[in-house]
């Protein structure tokens, strides 16, 4: 979950991070509530992690709350990814 949890704060910070800003995200970091990531960048967050990890979050789970810290978005992927066929 390591790999999975770095792979999100890489995006997060090279996709809504500006250029300059020094924050550090950590896995508990408030996303959403902590405006890092809207509602807009929550869609492509989404899609992002859809495509890397061949999984499909349904619109009803990706909710904000499932989306405001790093260790909620890995926990979201992982239940997915447990449930995605393989090939």
């Amino acid at each position: 979950m390591d790999d999975l949890k770095r792979a999100i704060r890489d995006y997060v910070a090279r996709e809504y991070l500006e250029e300059g800003d020094d924050r550090a995200i950590a896995d508990d970091t408030p996303l959403l509530s902590g405006g890092i990531v809207d509602s807009f960048s929550m869609v492509s967050l989404k899609r992002f992690l859809e495509k890397r990890y061949h999984i499909l979050i349904p619109d009803a789970e990706a909710t904000p709350d499932a989306f405001d810290t790093v260790d909620r978005i890995a926990d979201l992927v992982t239940r997915f990814a447990s449930h995605a066929p393989t090939s």
